[in-house]
C-alpha cells in the first residue's frame, strides 16, 4: 500500500474550498479528514472523477439531494432548484470540473502534470471499494449543510 501525500490530498481541499467561495459565494469549514470505504445513501448523489498522469486514482463528491439543490441555485444566480433534474446534474458535474481543474493547475504549478476523466454521476445506495488505494474522506460544510469530499489517489 502507498503511503499519502498531505499536500496532494490539500490540492484537492484548497480547490474545492477556492471554487465553491468563487462559483457559490459560500465559505466551507473542513473537517478533519479520515480514512473511509465510500458507501452512500439513497438520497445521496455522487460525482466520480478518475485523475490520470503523475498521479492516479479518483476523487468523489457526495452530496444529498437538498445539497444538490442548494448548490445548484447558487452557481445558476439563485434561481430556485428544487428536482434533480439534467440541469441540476449538468450543474454539480460542471462544478465538479472545476474543482478538479483547478486541482489539476495547483499540480501543474509544482511541476505534478495529472489529467482528469469527464464526470460520472451516480445516484442512490452504493459501495465503491478498492484495494490499491486508501480513500480519505474530507468533511466539507456550510450553512449546516455537508459535503463529502473522497480522495483516493497514488503517485505514479
Amino acid at each position: 500500500m502507498t503511503t499519502i501525500n498531505v499536500e496532494h490530498i490539500n490540492a484537492f481541499i484548497n480547490a474545492a474550498k477556492n471554487i465553491l467561495n468563487d462559483v457559490c459565494q459560500i465559505e466551507i469549514a473542513t473537517e478533519k479528514p479520515f480514512l473511509k470505504s465510500p458507501v452512500y445513501a439513497k438520497d445521496t448523489l455522487v460525482i466520480i472523477i478518475g485523475v490520470t498522469g503523475q498521479i492516479k486514482g479518483s476523487v468523489m463528491i457526495g452530496l444529498d439531494e437538498t445539497v444538490c439543490f442548494d448548490i445548484a441555485s447558487k452557481m445558476m444566480m439563485g434561481m430556485p432548484v428544487t428536482e434533480l433534474n439534467d440541469m441540476t446534474k449538468s450543474a454539480i458535474s460542471e462544478l465538479a470540473n472545476m474543482i478538479l481543474g483547478n486541482a489539476a493547475t495547483s499540480f501543474s504549478n509544482k511541476g505534478i502534470i495529472i489529467d482528469i476523466t469527464p464526470p460520472s454521476i451516480v445516484f442512490g445506495n452504493m459501495s465503491i471499494e478498492s484495494n490499491a488505494i486508501k480513500n480519505i474522506c474530507v468533511p466539507l460544510s456550510y450553512e449546516d449543510k455537508n459535503i463529502e469530499l473522497n480522495v483516493a489517489i497514488k503517485e505514479g
